[in-house]
């Protein structure tokens, strides 16, 4: 497994067009490049960080050709979005620990 890292810093008055091309092009991604899919989270005011899993990294340094040509507006409204998009990681799974679920304990009457 592959994972790579982005951060986007977003225009302040653009951040609600920034979140639908990224749902959408990351939808696109998933359907057509072979993706385990991304993951988007908010680190302060106008920074995102998205956690992106693919088979390998091949598969991720080849995606982009795939794509329908669908794609192409979500791809301009992200750029368009963005102050700075930069590629922060790219990794190697080494162990995976991550759940879907949290671990249930059974409680002991007492």
């Amino acid at each position: 497994m592959f994972a790579v890292i982005y951060s986007f810093k977003i225009t302040p008055s653009k951040e609600k067009q920034f979140l639908h091309a990224w749902h959408e092009l990351t939808h696109l991604i998933y359907q057509h490049e072979q993706s385990f899919g991304s993951r988007l989270h908010k680190e302060g005011d106008h920074r995102y960080i998205a956690y992106a899993q693919w088979p390998d990294k091949s598969t991720w340094k080849n995606a982009g050709s795939k794509l329908p040509r669908s794609a192409d507006p979500f791809r301009r409204q992200m750029r368009d979005s963005c102050l700075e998009i930069k590629t922060l990681y790219e990794m190697e799974m080494v162990d995976d620990q991550l759940a879907q679920q949290q671990f249930a304990t059974t409680l002991e009457p007492s």
